[in-house]
């Protein structure tokens, strides 16, 4: 038997045939932005899913269920609550669309959380009760297992740590409060670090005519053309503006960790996304700001890991792996 799983993102729909191995076996891609109607875009969708299966032979008779990760994704509703960057807009009922065309069961969940219960069934954390798993990206994403079983709550979508507050009356946050642990940790709050790291030291060294060293970031290059990487290369190549905003961003991101291990007390906590390829630049100055801020009952009980799933892999695995939560 294979699992669907289907990433909705706002400029394209990825979807894939997940074998019972983790593997995935055959894959297909159509726009997102182009539909205005819901309605047509499932019955392309359904299209779409009927050639994937084509692929390797098999059709709905051969799929134990279709997992959609996506924006504002309810699980217990199976719909999509207006979701900002979705071109179609209003209560999206994937369920009950979708079941229109085949008679197999159907699980919405967001990014984050359906990345965590990849890494469950198919990653790192097979085995493992009690996780969580952080997504860094343009935002900070969250997902929190408990005792085997993805912590949803009441709307069912629960587990948003990128937006428990660190600083008060802090950094602004595009979800429209202040002071998040995303302001801090995301490829944008880190960009923003070194933003303001590059204004002091260039206010105090106005005049000094520092050579630009290879490797480092030359600091008449325009800050709106950095990205992440950028930053990233040049800690690792000494850049001591690069390394220092990393080590702050570590400074937040392992106190927010800290915070989390304080109420689910898990046996370890994965990483994923862009900024966390930089590796030791953020990861060593993170494990110490970790272990500093963590409960003393909790030292040595959790740990700090990477994601074993690939990343152009995690959106279709965690999709399909939503279909498996029981």
């Amino acid at each position: 038997m294979y699992a669907i799983g289907i990433d909705v993102g706002g400029t394209n729909t990825d979807m894939g045939l997940v074998s019972e191995e983790g593997k995935i076996v055959a894959r297909r891609r159509f726009s997102t932005s182009k539909y205005n109607n819901f309605q047509q875009y499932i019955h392309d969708m359904m299209d779409e899913l009927k050639q994937l299966l084509a692929t390797v032979s098999a059709d709905f008779s051969n799929v134990e269920g279709i997992g959609i990760g996506a924006p504002n994704a309810n699980y217990y509703t199976r719909c999509v609550e207006n979701a900002m960057n979705l071109s179609m807009k209003g209560l999206l009922n994937f369920g009950d669309e979708i079941k229109r065309y085949v008679d197999v069961p159907v699980a919405l969940s967001n990014d984050a959380n359906a990345a965590a219960y990849g890494e469950y069934i198919y990653g790192g954390a097979k085995g493992m009760k009690n996780f969580i798993m952080f997504t860094l990206g343009t935002g900070v994403g969250s997902g929190i297992v408990i005792d085997g079983r993805l912590l949803l709550g009441s709307t069912g979508a629960a587990g948003e740590l990128g937006h428990a507050i660190l600083v008060p009356d802090g950094r602004q946050c595009s979800c429209g409060l202040r002071g998040c642990t995303e302001a801090y940790a995301s490829s944008r709050g880190i960009l923003q670090t070194y933003a303001e790291l590059r204004a002091s030291h260039d206010a105090l060294h106005r005049d000094d005519n520092e050579p630009t060293t290879p490797g480092w970031i030359d600091h008449n290059r325009a800050l709106t053309d950095l990205s992440c990487k950028d930053l990233g290369d040049a800690a690792n190549a000494g850049d001591p503006l690069a390394i220092k905003a990393f080590e702050i961003t570590a400074h937040y991101l392992g106190m927010a960790m800290a915070n989390a291990v304080a109420f689910s007390s898990p046996s370890a906590i994965f990483l994923m996304g862009g900024p966390t390829l930089v590796g030791e630049p953020l990861l060593a100055p993170l494990r110490r700001e970790f272990e500093k801020h963590l409960l003393y009952n909790y030292k040595g009980t959790c740990k700090v890991r990477m994601s074993e799933l690939r990343a152009n892999e995690v959106a279709i695995l965690g999709a399909a792996a939503v279909i498996k939560m029981k």
